[in-house]
């Protein structure tokens, strides 16, 4: 698939909030536990749940893409 075909919302980052609750969703229950499943450090992961670091956008179609799929499955 194409960037171009994707959904706006599957292009940009992510704010920390929504990172927050996709993680909620997903049943990431700590920094370390995303951290695991996606192949980062928890650092990482603590710098976008901060707001200090931007979650790249590799990562936000990512998550955005299991939470859509989860929500299918169901």
């Amino acid at each position: 698939m194409a960037d171009s075909d994707l959904a706006p919302e599957l292009k940009s980052s992510m704010p920390p909030e929504e990172l927050r609750r996709h993680m909620r969703v997903l049943g990431y229950r700590t920094q370390a536990d995303l951290a695991g499943a996606i192949g980062v450090s928890r650092s990482a992961v603590s710098l976008w749940l901060e707001g200090k670091v931007g979650v790249p956008r590799p990562v936000a179609m990512l998550l955005r893409m299991l939470v859509q799929a989860q929500r299918r499955s169901f």
